[in-house]
């Protein structure tokens, strides 16, 4: 007869599963890394201002923030969640910043002046300063507005560095935006915090923007 696995055996095999998996995580890890290192040194000669927002993305990758969506009650302007923490639109935002572009006062300024043409999803009946630019779709629509909103197209060469994609993960409004920073790759935060991430197509692309303001 046969003699059932001992609780060694589950504890043991179990051990060995992390340890590989540890290891799987520091490789990727160390490769991600290397290449954010090698995009930045490939852009950090221009001084285009895609090429530095694409930098600035680049950056955010180096950060250690864990996903958090709360509503936070911010400075104005200039206002920040705690830096250890942020979701999608933070990366946006804090890239945009480092430029100089202050995205917080410029969605609210807008929206202040034209409340109506702003996607009213959330029952608001005026803007709030403290959430309107760290939503997707408010972001879209100022990027229409004050950028460029461009062809939505399979082809990964038309998403230049420095251009903005938005994203419905689900099919059902679930939104999502990163920065281009190479063809097919892309820095955002899904959950882990921000990544270099490759596959524009993996999910449903709902928009294209390029807004690149004279500082």
């Amino acid at each position: 007869m046969r003699s059932k696995p001992s609780r060694w055996n589950y504890l043991l095999a179990s051990a060995a599963i992390a340890v590989a998996f540890w290891g799987y995580w520091l490789r990727f890890c160390k490769a991600q890394e290397s290449y954010v290192d090698t995009r930045i040194a490939a852009l950090a000669d221009q001084t285009d201002f895609a090429s530095r927002l694409a930098v600035a993305a680049l950056e955010r990758t180096r950060h250690q923030v864990r996903y958090d969506p709360a509503y936070v009650v911010l400075d104005y302007p200039g206002g920040d969640v705690p830096a250890e923490t942020g979701v999608c639109t933070d990366v946006v935002v804090r890239s945009y910043r480092a430029l100089g572009i202050d995205l917080q006062k410029a969605v609210h300024e807008d929206m202040a002046a034209g409340f109506s043409r702003y996607p009213q999803l959330w029952g608001l009946n005026r803007p709030d300063k403290n959430i309107d630019h760290r939503r997707v779709p408010n972001l879209q629509t100022f990027f229409t507005r004050h950028g460029e909103a461009l062809e939505v197209s399979k082809r990964t060469s038309d998403y230049q560095v420095g251009d903005l994609v938005a994203w419905d993960l689900n099919n059902k409004g679930l939104w999502h935006i990163g920065i281009v920073v190479g063809e097919d790759a892309f820095v955002h935060n899904i959950g882990a915090g921000p990544v270099l991430d490759r596959g524009l197509f993996q999910w449903k692309v709902i928009g294209h923007y390029r807004y690149q303001p004279a500082e």
